[in-house]
């Protein structure tokens, strides 16, 4: 599957960053963030290609927090197809993934999936609203989750449950909470700054 996808060409050698777009964002959203993160980095940004009312995304849904799960396997399937791609043409030095919200859920899904594909992942306030098998190929990982603690869409017990579940499969995780709900404030994009430097 091809998705329409803004690019930045880096250096030879260095990271590429994929970046994920929430629900009635587009490849922008976290484009430039992601260039001023890593300095030099091959910075990928898939556009989502479900439209909810005119509203993009990565997969079907039926209602909030419920997901149409045949969808959300042949779509995280063609996901890993895009990733594995975009790495075979930059050769990167490793890479890193960025989600918000339903990003962060294809991000998670695909991780779930091909655990090898991408080394770091940042997924800001994610929902996995069923229990995930378990993924030895986690291991080793470096996983930060940021989320809000009255998070309306992502409930905050069951963020607490992927950072469980991604930490007793062996994932370095680091889980950074902000009093608020489902926006993003200052205080995530330090602790994603900071994550980014490691």
């Amino acid at each position: 599957m091809a998705y329409v996808a803004k690019r930045t060409e880096g250096t030879a050698g260095r990271p590429l960053f994929l970046t994920f777009h929430g629900t009635g964002g587009n490849e922008t959203q976290f484009h430039g963030f992601a260039e001023q993160l890593i300095r030099g980095a091959h910075v990928t940004s898939p556009r989502g290609d479900v439209s909810e009312n005119g509203a993009l995304r990565y997969f079907r849904r039926t209602g909030e927090g419920v997901y149409d799960m045949d969808d959300l396997a042949q779509r995280t399937s063609a996901m890993v197809t895009f990733i594995q791609t975009e790495k075979d043409s930059v050769t990167p030095s490793k890479t890193m993934g960025l989600g918000y919200s339903n990003g962060a859920n294809i991000l998670a899904a695909v991780a779930l999936s091909q655990p090898d594909l991408v080394d770091d992942l940042i997924l800001m306030h994610p929902l996995i609203p069923w229990s995930p098998t378990p993924q030895p190929g986690l291991n080793g990982r470096r996983i930060l989750i940021t989320a809000g603690e009255r998070d309306p869409i992502c409930p905050a017990p069951m963020t607490q449950a992927l950072a469980n579940y991604l930490t007793a499969q062996g994932a370095e995780v680091s889980l950074h909470w902000h009093a608020g709900g489902h926006e993003i404030v200052q205080s995530e994009i330090d602790a994603i700054a900071q994550f980014a430097k490691g």
